[in-house]
Parts: C-alpha cells; sequence; structure tokens
C-alpha cells in the first residue's frame, strides 16, 4: 500500500503516508492564502519521515487523497462568482422567502426562539439576476406547458448582460423529468460554447440533488455553482503542486457522503465538512478492527469540535438536508454536529451575564492563539492549558511552533481577570471548565436525541487536542473509559486513506408499500426497479470515467420510508437491489418495522397509517485496501520513566500537583500510566487527569479508564 491522505482544518494542515507498511503522521500549519504550500510542507514532513524525498515517494504513490476546506471558507469569506438563476416563470421568489422561516437556518437554539429579531443571511444571488422562463411540468413529470426556446435566449443574454458568471438552473419538478433543464444547457451552450474564452459554467438542480423541495434544491445548486470557481482554480493549484513533484494519477477528493472521487466526478457542495466526516469513517474503521461496538467520535482540532456516533446495530446516520452556513441544502451528507470548541477558540467575558464564554470564533492558524506570537491577542483554549502547566513551551507541535508564555498570561489577564477579578490561574481554570462543559453538553445531547444512553458508549477522543480534554468532557457526562486511536493528532487523514470511491444518487418517488386505504400491498415494482436501474445506471457511468473496471462496481440500495403522513423518517438498507415477489415486500417491511421499533421504541410502529417509500437511493462503490491496525493483546509489568515533573493546576483542585511528564516513546506498548500525569508526542499531548489510568497500545493508541473499573482487554 502506498498512498498519502491530508486533511487541511481551519488551524493545522494533517499528512497521513501509508508506504509499504510505514506509517508517518506529520503537520503544519494551514496557509489559508495558498493551500499547496502547508500541503507541500506536511507532505514533505512525512516523506523525511522514512528518509525519502518528496519527488521520490510521489513517483510511487498508488493516490493522494485529499480532504478541503476550500467550500468552507468560500461561503465565509463570501468569495464567489456572481450567480444567475433560471427558474420557472412565477417561482422566481421561491429562493429569496426561504420557505418564510428559513431565515432561522443555521441559528442558535437561542436565536431561533426569536425569529423575528433574526436577520436573514446575505444572499449568494441578488433578486435582479434570479429570472423565470416559461415551462411546466407537473408533480408526475407530465409536460403541461413546453419550453420556450426563443424566451430561454431573451433571458440567458438578460443575465450575461447583468454580470452573471455562472448559470443555475432550478425549474420546478425537475427532479421528476429533468427534460426541459437539459434543454436550457444545450441552448446555453449553443450561445456559449464551453471550449470559446468567456463560457459560462452550468449546474443544473437534479443533477445536484434528487429530491423534492424546491427550495432546497434551488439552492443546493446555487451553492455549487458559488463554490465552482474557487474549487476549481484551488484544486488545479494543488495538481499542479503534485505534478511539478512527479506524482502523476489524478488526485482523489473525499466527499461529506464518506467517500471519495476524481475531481472530475466531484462537485464543490461534496465536499462540505470532507475532513470531519474522514474522521468519522476512521472511527468507524476502528470500531470494527477494535471490537468497540459504541463510540462516541470526538474530534478537537484547533478551530472546532465535531462530534459522531458508531453504534452497535450499524446504522448510519445521514443528514438528507443539512443546514450549510445559513442554507438548507438537499444532499446526503454523513451526519456531524460541529461545535466551535477548538484549541484556538477565543474565550471572552460575557457582561450581561457576567460569565466566561469560549468560542465559536477562532484564532485560526493566523493569528493563532496569543501564545503562538504572531500577532493573537485575544486569550485561547491553548493559552489556557499553556498557563495551567500542561503544554511545554519548547516542545510543541514537534518542537516547530515556541510557545510565548508571557503573551499567554498577558491575554488572559487582559481580556478576562480584568473584568472577573479572577486571579491568572483561575481565569484559566475557568477557561478550561468552560470549553470542557460546552463539549459535554453537546455529546449528551447528540446521543440523547438519537434514543442511546451515553453511558452505554466510550469516548473515541482524537485530534490534535481531543486527548488534552477527553478526561475533562467524559467526566461531565459520567464516561468512564476513553479511546485514544492510532495516529490520533491525524486520525482524520489517515480515515480519508481508507476511503472507498463511492457515489451516491437518489430521487424522490411516491411508493405505497402496503396502502391503509385499500389494506393492500405494493404489486407492481416496475416503479421501484427502474429507478434502481437508473441510480445504478448513473453510479456506474461516474466509476467507469475514473477508469473502474465495470465488474469492480458493487451496490446498495437504501430505501427512506415512514408510516403515513408523518413526520418521521428513517433509512433503511434494502437487502435487495430489486423487487420481484411479494414476499420481499414483506421483508421491507418486517426491516423497516424493526429499524423504527430501535429507534423509537417497541409499540411505536403504526402500520395502520400505511408505509411508503419516499426516497430511493443507490449507492455505487468499489472497495479497497484497507490500513491494517490491531489492538494490542498483552500487558507489561514495566514501569515507564517520566522524563521530567512540573507543577499542573487542575479545574477541580486549589493547589496545583506535582506531574509526571513522559515521552511517547518511553511509554510501551502495554504499560501503564497513572494520573496525574501527561504523555507528550510530536503531534499532541495526553493529559491522565487524577483518578484516572492510560493503557498504552500500539501505534500510539490508549485506553484511559477511571480507578476502580475493570480492566480488560485494551481496544488500542
Amino acid at each position: 500500500m502506498r498512498r498519502v491522505s491530508v486533511d487541511i482544518g481551519g488551524t493545522f494542515t494533517d499528512c497521513f503516508l501509508a508506504f509499504d507498511g510505514d506509517y508517518v503522521q506529520t503537520k503544519s500549519l494551514t496557509t489559508h492564502n495558498n493551500l499547496a504550500s502547508g500541503f507541500m510542507a506536511a507532505l514533505e514532513s512525512a516523506c523525511a519521515g522514512i528518509g525519502r524525498g518528496t519527488a521520490e515517494i510521489l513517483g510511487e504513490l498508488e493516490s493522494v487523497r485529499y480532504a478541503t476546506t476550500l467550500g468552507t471558507n468560500a461561503l465565509i469569506e463570501r468569495k464567489g462568482p456572481d450567480v444567475g438563476v433560471i427558474a420557472t416563470a412565477g417561482f422566481e421568489s421561491t429562493v429569496p422567502l426561504m420557505r418564510a422561516r428559513g431565515y432561522g437556518d443555521g441559528l442558535s437554539a437561542a436565536e431561533q426562539a426569536d425569529l423575528p429579531a433574526a436577520d436573514r443571511p446575505e444572499s449568494l444571488v441578488a433578486v435582479s439576476r434570479i429570472i423565470g422562463v416559461e415551462e411546466r411540468i407537473d408533480f408526475k413529470g407530465e409536460v403541461v406547458l413546453p419550453l420556450d426556446e426563443d424566451d430561454v435566449r431573451a433571458k440567458v443574454r438578460r443575465l450575461v448582460d447583468q454580470g452573471a458568471q455562472a448559470f443555475v438552473v432550478s425549474l420546478t419538478n425537475a427532479v421528476v423529468n429533468p427534460v426541459h433543464e437539459n434543454l436550457i444547457e444545450q441552448i446555453i451552450l449553443s450561445d456559449f460554447p464551453s471550449h470559446l474564452l468567456g463560457a459560462i459554467p452550468i449546474v443544473l438542480s437534479h443533477r445536484v440533488a434528487g429530491r423534492k423541495g424546491e427550495y432546497a434544491r434551488s439552492m443546493s445548486a446555487i451553492i455549487d455553482a458559488y463554490l465552482h470557481d474557487r474549487m476549481y482554480h484551488g484544486m488545479s493549484s494543488l495538481e499542479v503542486a503534485l505534478r511539478e513533484n512527479g506524482y502523476r494519477r489524478p488526485m482523489l477528493l473525499v466527499h461529506n457522503t464518506s467517500g471519495m472521487a476524481q475531481m472530475n466526478s466531484t462537485s464543490s457542495l461534496q465536499t462540505i465538512h470532507s475532513g470531519p466526516v474522514a474522521g468519522l469513517e476512521a472511527a468507524a474503521f476502528l470500531s470494527k478492527a477494535f471490537d468497540q461496538p459504541n463510540l462516541i467520535a470526538t474530534d478537537m482540532g484547533g478551530t472546532s469540535f465535531d462530534i459522531g456516533l458508531v453504534t452497535a446495530d450499524g446504522a448510519k446516520f445521514y443528514d438528507f438536508n443539512p443546514v450549510i452556513a445559513r442554507w438548507l441544502v438537499s444532499t446526503p451528507m454523513t451526519y456531524l454536529h460541529t461545535l466551535g470548541a477548538g484549541g484556538g477558540s477565543i474565550a471572552r467575558y460575557d457582561r450581561m451575564w457576567d460569565a466566561i464564554e469560549v468560542g465559536p470564533e477562532s484564532a485560526g492558524s493566523d493569528p493563532g492563539p496569543a501564545c503562538y506570537g504572531r500577532g493573537g491577542r485575544h486569550p485561547t483554549t491553548t493559552d489556557a492549558n499553556l498557563v495551567l502547566g500542561y503544554l511545554d513551551e519548547n516542545n510543541y507541535a514537534g518542537g516547530s511552533i515556541f510557545l510565548n508564555r508571557r503573551r499567554a498570561e498577558r491575554a488572559i489577564e487582559d481580556h478576562i481577570c480584568k473584568h472577573t477579578g479572577l486571579s491568572l490561574i483561575e481565569a484559566a481554570k475557568a477557561i478550561r471548565r468552560k470549553v470542557d462543559a460546552n463539549m459535554a453538553a453537546a455529546i449528551f445531547k447528540e446521543v440523547a436525541v438519537k434514543g442511546y444512553n451515553p453511558k452505554n458508549f466510550r469516548i473515541l477522543s482524537y485530534g490534535g487536542g481531543g486527548p488534552l480534554h477527553a478526561c475533562g468532557y467524559s467526566a461531565e457526562i459520567g464516561i468512564n473509559e476513553i479511546v485514544i486511536p492510532p495516529f490520533s493528532a491525524v486520525f482524520s487523514a489517515l480515515g480519508a486513506g481508507n476511503m472507498n470511491l463511492l457515489h451516491i444518487h437518489e430521487r424522490s418517488l411516491y411508493l405505497m408499500l402496503f396502502d391503509a386505504n385499500t389494506r393492500t400491498m405494493l404489486d407492481d415494482f416496475s416503479v421501484f426497479n427502474e429507478s434502481v436501474v437508473e441510480l445504478a445506471a448513473r453510479g456506474r457511468e461516474d466509476l467507469t470515467r475514473q477508469g473502474v473496471a465495470a465488474h469492480d462496481i458493487r451496490t446498495r440500495v437504501e430505501l427512506d420510508m415512514r408510516y403515513g403522513n408523518q413526520l418521521a423518517q428513517i433509512g433503511i438498507v434494502s437487502p435487495f437491489n430489486r423487487l420481484a415477489s411479494m414476499d420481499e415486500v414483506i421483508r421491507l417491511l418486517d426491516i423497516f418495522s424493526e429499524n423504527y421499533a430501535r429507534r423509537f421504541g417497541e409499540g411505536s410502529q403504526a402500520p395502520e397509517a400505511g408505509v411508503r417509500i419516499n426516497v430511493i437511493r443507490v449507492v455505487s462503490y468499489v472497495r479497497h485496501e484497507s490500513l491494517k491496525l490491531s489492538p494490542h493483546d498483552k500487558m507489561s509489568n514495566a514501569i515507564p520513566v517520566p522524563r521530567t515533573r512540573r507543577p499542573c493546576h487542575f479545574p477541580t483542585l486549589a493547589a496545583p500537583l506535582d506531574t509526571a511528564v513522559y515521552d511517547h516513546g518511553a511509554v510501551e506498548d502495554g504499560m501503564q500510566v497513572r494520573g496525574p500525569a501527561l504523555i507528550e508526542t510530536s503531534n499532541t499531548t495526553y493529559l491522565i487527569e487524577s483518578g484516572w489510568t492510560l493503557t498504552m497500545g500500539r501505534m500510539g493508541a490508549a485506553v484511559m479508564r477511571r480507578d476502580g473499573s475493570e480492566i480488560t482487554k485494551a481496544a488500542a
């Protein structure tokens, strides 16, 4: 196996290199002005780790996988082209109206409780650049009013005259019958062919989102068009940097569906949140490899804290109508909850509540926390950790960043101590308590809302800041066991290295499996089977375009089902790729009933309301070789020797504790370390609080347990 995977975050760029059995992890600061610089810096460090040159390694790699934040950054910075939207006449206000209540999307719970006071988000498309064309297709897909081609040409030229740099075509009921959207594309290309200078990108809504829901589908297409230019040029610059250093294969981009694809088969919308999704995919892989069925995946980086679930029942949690920034979209996305709590999260004093708040604003990598000495003046979580004694000023990020303790102290004193009257240490403790409490509350809510008991789960803690805070937020919610995975500091990058080529295609349909009115079951399977054939063909086309042999392509059919007109809708995996008998329909009904009961409780099923399929989805994928990670199965009686000791302050204790500090290399597989203690690696620090014991595993993995809990075979 020879592959490299890179995850670019808001603060650090993580790199994981797997080369003939050698695994290397590195980090570099993210260079937002030119992502290729940070990308290549991390890659060069990884290649040096196995004593080889970058060009030499790149010439021998089988793949380069890349999780990007380009799209997220473009939305935040509002750096996108002027988009022109072509809608069905009479539906031009679909996007500006935002479903009336849509301006609450993306706001906090407190802000949503007072919607009249909420502000609408700054629009990505001006109202003057939304035009309607004469056409109409009904809900069955039948043409009611044919498209007026002359009208289209006149409207397109008007948009070009207004400065439109990208076209979005979003017509009513196009997901049922896209004939008019396809015709508009042909008309635009006839006037502005792609080979001419000044060609304009065209995004058809039915290709971006296959579900009904005009607003969400339109916004999906608009965001995709808005990010197109930034993604195209950003990814092209990365490919150029790779080619200049000897890499000749196509670069693979991680998707937020837990798959990946080449750039020619990737839409901009599919890359949003791709880094955290790669981490969750790695968590699912580790859950099987280490026999850890119930895990709460927690990824604490420099900017954010991401939460996901891996459950014993193997349930996949998708968000099919996620909110991106302030807009509801319609695209399959692996579900994650993101909190503004990372090492760079800024702490501040809230005068109204007379309290210390942390996040969601972040200092990022430039200027970064005050202790970085790069111009940051606001106190952050990292500054508090340094003041409390958890971080070594001369051994942070492998010694590549020198931390300035005095700058951290001054930032906390100026922004926290001065307003609260707290001492420096008490203020740093308060910052630490607040960020841990925020993370714990978010974890508890996410797990409980999905119908699970958090105490039946273990915490999987990764990211650069995860092992440093894991004891704090685990104790807050009463979880007594923490799993720190191999290569925890770059675990999301590792996840990208384990992904498969994968595409998801879906479409809305109204198909009654059991009709409560007539007391009959579905006996005409043509609509179901034709939909599967169509969606599978699209997936096969995507994969064969990337050079995949047809016999290597696998498919999986998933269905979104509900009882009658209930709002509660769940997804199931169909054991059949085609329906051929009534017995198979009954089997689908049984699977749905069992899944529904697990989610909402036995007895909650309501077959008397009827059972229907709302969405059919085909997942097309190709399996790749996985990384080899295995748990340790031995215990060592040896006692590790600390490198040094230093006083550390803990939020629950008044006086500092003399804390042993270990080099990671000195704590061998199977050794135990009792808290309070610190284990320092080149990329992260493990903090073992008093009352916890860490058992070290292979490749930097570890398990931390509260003293008194049963020690069993460590999943590390």
